[in-house]
C-alpha cells in the first residue's frame, strides 16, 4: 500500500487514576505548535515496542508499561505516508521532566478534556479506544526459544541438550526489553536447554527464577499431549503477566489449548503458529472474580520487525 518513504513510528496513550477518573498525558511541540500523544519515529533496526517504550520516556520522563495495541494509524505527515502503532498504557515510573526543543510541556488532563485539547482528531480518537479497554490487563506470552543449534549438526545423544547458537544467544538478549516492556513477573519454560538459555537473562533481568515446564518441552509433548494441553490450560488462567517459552513442533496444540480454554477467535495471521525463533504471540487477559478469563486483544510480534 504504501511505497519506501512510509515513515513508521511508535507511541502510547498513558492513562492513570480510576475508571471513574481517568487522566491522559499528551505533550506539546513548540516547533509544530500542537498538542499530541508521546510518539516518535522507530529507528534503524529497533523493534516498534522498543520505540513506543523509549519515545514515551524521551517526550515525557514518563517509563510506560504497555497494555493492549489501539488500531494503527495511517495518515500523511509533511508529504510522506505514516504509520503510527500505539499501545494503552499505564506508568510503571517516572523522572522530573525538563522541557527541551522538541517538547516544552506536559499535561495529565482528563480524558474528555485532553480529547479536545489534542490537536489532531485522530489523536482524539486514539486516545476513545485506549479508554474503552479495560484499565488493567494481564499478558500471557507464549514465546519460540531463539536460534538453536541445528539438529544435524549437534554431537550430542539428547536433543534436549542442544544449545542456542551465538546468534541465539544475543537474540536473547535482545528480547528482554521487549518482554520486560509488558511487566512480566513470571517465567515459565521448557525444560529443555534451548528454552532455558532463551530466558535465562529474562529471570536475571527480572530478579526471579524460570518455572520449568517438562510437559511443554517437545520430548514431553510426545510423551503426554493431554498433559501439556492441560497445563497450558492451567497457565492460561493465571493471572500474573508470564511468558511461557516453548518449541515450534509444541506450539500449534499449545495455541489451540489458550484459544480453547479462553474461548477467543482473532485473525489466522496472528495465531499463525509457524514463529521464527525468538518470535512471540501476546494475548491480553482481564480476570473478572469467578469468570473465565476475557480476552480483548491479541498481538504477535517477530524479533526484528519489518
Amino acid at each position: 500500500m504504501f511505497s519506501g518513504d512510509l515513515v513508521r513510528a511508535a507511541g502510547v496513550v498513558l492513562l492513570r487514576g480510576t475508571p471513574e477518573n481517568r487522566e491522559v498525558l499528551i505533550v506539546h511541540r513548540p516547533r509544530r505548535s500542537d498538542w499530541s500523544l508521546p510518539k516518535g519515529k522507530i529507528d534503524p533496526g529497533e523493534h516498534v515496542l522498543a520505540a513506543a517504550v523509549r519515545e514515551c520516556m524521551e517526550e515525557s520522563s514518563y517509563l510506560p508499561q504497555l497494555g493492549a495495541p489501539l488500531p494503527t494509524l495511517t495518515y500523511t505527515a509533511l508529504g510522506r505516508p505514516k504509520q503510527v502503532q500505539y499501545w494503552a498504557a499505564s506508568v510503571r515510573s517516572h523522572e522530573t521532566f525538563i522541557p527541551n526543543d522538541e517538547v516544552d510541556e506536559i499535561r495529565w488532563l482528563p480524558v474528555e478534556q485532553a480529547r479536545h485539547q489534542l490537536t489532531y482528531e485522530h489523536d482524539a480518537d486514539t486516545v476513545e479506544s485506549a479508554t474503552a479497554l479495560p484499565p488493567t490487563t494481564v499478558p500471557l506470552i507464549v514465546l519460540r526459544h531463539t536460534q538453536a543449534v541445528k539438529r544435524a549438526d549437534f554431537k550430542g545423544a539428547n536433543d534436549a541438550a542442544r544449545p542456542l547458537t551465538n546468534k541465539g544467544k544475543s537474540h536473547a538478549h535482545t528480547l528482554i526489553p521487549l518482554l520486560d516492556s509488558f511487566g512480566i513477573k513470571s517465567v515459565h519454560s521448557s525444560d529443555a536447554i534451548r528454552c532455558l538459555e532463551t530466558v535465562t537473562e529474562l529471570v536475571a533481568y527480572l530478579d526471579t527464577e524460570v518455572h520449568l515446564e517438562p510437559q511443554l518441552s517437545e520430548a514431553g509433548f510426545e510423551q503426554g499431549p493431554k498433559q501439556a494441553r492441560k497445563r497450558m490450560r492451567q497457565l492460561s488462567w493465571h493471572q500474573q503477566p508470564l511468558v511461557v517459552c516453548s518449541h515450534r513442533p509444541v506450539l500449534p496444540a499449545l495455541v489451540r489449548a489458550v484459544t480453547a480454554t479462553l474461548d477467543v477467535e482473532v485473525a489466522p495471521d496472528i495465531w499463525d503458529t509457524k514463529l521464527s525463533p525468538g518470535s512471540f504471540i501476546v494475548v491480553h487477559r482481564v480476570f473478572n472474580e469467578e469468570e473465565r478469563p476475557r480476552v480483548v486483544a491479541v498481538e504477535r510480534h517477530d524479533l526484528y520487525g519489518p
